[in-house]
This record gives structure tokens, sequence and C-alpha cells, in this order.
């Protein structure tokens, strides 16, 4: 049984994905305070905050924008939820990296950052699970593999190594940690999107 299949009123849906969004960004708080390496995008938004005037929430925040703005020629829909997405998770990682204290010692750094990718995969199933639109980067995958006919994992590879890349050219935090991510938030999210009915079979319609 999932926690529920399809939020039924759209304020309830609405609270569902603003909560999602605010743990998205405190999970990725958690995993930057923990310094063993972030995820791929996270990466390019420590680079950009580390060689430009930005804090890494708005540098977050400009990612998703541009990201976004890719969506046009590739003739994307956003919903409410794909704009939220741009707008609340920068704000809310810089509030996390603000107001939590940076773990010491490398046991607590590792828990941390377990903690926080934890977090972010509960909070991934919250904000997909209201169905209020995709994030940009995931619209982005999914316009590329319309448009192009390439496989999806080919796709995910390809944006998320170029992020990958161009972060650390930057001077992103490359690490363990990003090994981690891109190991487990595959199978962690497959499990949080569950509770909420996404990516289940269906049961079939009976029959009259």
């Amino acid at each position: 049984m999932s926690l529920r299949s399809v939020p039924a009123a759209l304020p309830a849906r609405l609270l569902q994905l603003v909560l999602g969004l605010f743990l998205y960004g405190i999970g990725i708080a958690l995993m930057v305070l923990a310094h063993v390496g972030v995820a791929p995008w996270d990466v390019l938004s420590q680079g950009i905050a580390s060689s430009s005037p930005l804090s890494f929430g708005l540098a977050t925040n400009v990612v998703g924008a541009v990201v976004l703005l890719l969506w046009w020629p590739l003739r994307q829909k956003p919903g409410v939820g794909t704009v939220l997405n741009v707008l609340m998770i920068g704000p809310s990682a810089q509030l996390g990296l603000t107001l939590l204290p940076a773990p010491e010692g490398l046991a607590l750094r590792i828990a941390t950052f377990a903690g926080g990718m934890l977090l972010l995969a509960l909070a991934t199933g919250l904000y997909i699970g209201a169905r209020l639109g995709p994030g940009p980067r995931d619209g982005l995958m999914t316009g590329l593999h319309a448009r192009t006919g390439w496989p999806i994992w080919q796709v995910r590879s390809l944006i998320e190594g170029s992020a990958l890349l161009l972060g650390w050219l930057l001077g992103g935090n490359v690490g363990l940690g990003t090994v981690a991510f891109a190991m487990f938030i595959g199978p962690l999210c497959g499990l949080t999107l569950g509770w909420f009915g996404i990516g289940r079979p269906q049961p079939a319609p009976r029959a009259p």
C-alpha cells in the first residue's frame, strides 16, 4: 500500500509540494556541510558560487532557471511544481547552510551526508508525489529523450556528467559522497516514490 496514491485536494498537494521542496534543500545543505562530495548538480552550484559573488543557494536558483530556459526549444511545459522547484530549493538549502552546524570528524561527516541523502530521497517522493510538475532537470532529461530518441539513462548520464565536469572545473567538491550519491539515490528514490504511488503498477480495471 502506498501512503497516498493521488493527493485528493489541491491545497493538500500544494502543501506536500512545498514541504518536499523545503526538505530537499535541507537535504542538500546537510550533504554540503558534510564535505565529502555532493551530487553532480550541487557540484556545479558549488563551482559557480566559488568562482562568483553568488551564494550557494543563489547559484542553485540560477542553475535551475537556466535549465528551465532550455525547456523552450524542447517544447516542454512546466507546472507550478517546476516553477516552485526553481524558486524554493536554493533558499532552503542556503537556510540550512546558515543555521545547521558543520559536523566535525569523519564519522559524523559521513553520518551527516547519509542523513542528507535519505532526507533528499524522502523529499523527492513528497514533491513528485504531489503531481504538480517535474523538476527542471527531470524535464530537461525527458525532453531531450523525446527529441533525440536516446535512452533515458544515456541522456541522464550526459546531462549529469556535463554538470559534474563543469562544476569540478569551477572548484566544486567532488568526493566519495558524489560516488555514493550516484550509486544509492536511484534505489532510495524508487522506494520513496513507491510510498506515494509513483512507479507502482496500477491494478487492472475490473470487467463490467
